[in-house]
């Protein structure tokens, strides 16, 4: 059964050089509400109560309220990498397990534990100079495209608490098969995919204007 192994969060921001940041999250032994953060840059940024997120630019808001890894992920990655990565060390609000994560769709939506939390997938994660140096991992930006197993954020449709242990249920599909994953390759690595997500309505606006640039300029060449 897909479910919630933990819930995550940074309490405190930590300074990585010149970089401060809420990427390093830890479990939490308690619920913890989840309600829309509001429109990027204003807010908390974070969409789960408790959390932390400083570069408001770049992160948080409505479209990445909570972002979600798959525990099965975080396994290949101890695998591939030979080190431990704890739940929340990639950044993740909610670490799960039972659940392709990366292969949601754009839009699908997830029942989540019993307190009438729903959360709506947006789009994937992309990695930045702060996750490389988090990790301290040479040329992690390059691993963690080729992989192409980003994870994925969510909006709150409906507010709710959430815990660990909670039940994941996907209530509702929409009609195309574009996945986390797909966005994610069309963004990072194949450009030939891009023309294929403007039937993602649930993107984010900004995903959706980079998409109709981007597939314009191609048009026009």
């Amino acid at each position: 059964m897909a479910s919630v192994l933990t819930v995550n969060t940074a309490s405190a921001p930590i300074d990585l050089g010149e970089l401060r940041t809420g990427i390093d999250k830890r479990p939490s032994g308690e619920p913890l509400a989840v309600s829309a953060p509001g429109p990027a840059k204003t807010g908390p940024g974070s969409g789960v109560a408790g959390d932390s997120i400083c570069n408001r630019r770049y992160h948080g808001g409505d479209d990445q309220a909570v972002y979600a890894y798959a525990r099965e992920d975080l396994d290949r990655w101890e695998r591939e990498l030979g080190r431990e990565l704890t739940n929340g060390m990639f950044g993740e609000n909610l670490t799960t397990a039972g659940v392709d994560v990366t292969a949601s769709l754009v839009g699908e939506r997830w029942a989540v534990g019993s307190d009438g939390l729903v959360l709506e997938v947006t789009s994937p994660r992309t990695p930045c100079r702060t996750f490389t140096t988090w990790l301290g991992i040479r040329g992690w930006m390059k691993t963690f495209t080729a992989a192409a197993l980003p994870g994925a954020y969510f909006r709150v449709i409906e507010p709710g608490q959430v815990r660990a242990g909670d039940a994941i249920e996907v209530i509702s599909r929409p009609d195309h098969t574009v996945t986390v994953g797909v966005v994610f390759r069309a963004l990072m690595s194949e450009p030939e995919l891009l023309p294929g997500l403007t039937v993602a309505d649930a993107l984010p606006a900004k995903i959706q204007r980079q998409v109709a640039r981007r597939v314009g300029q191609s048009a026009a060449e």
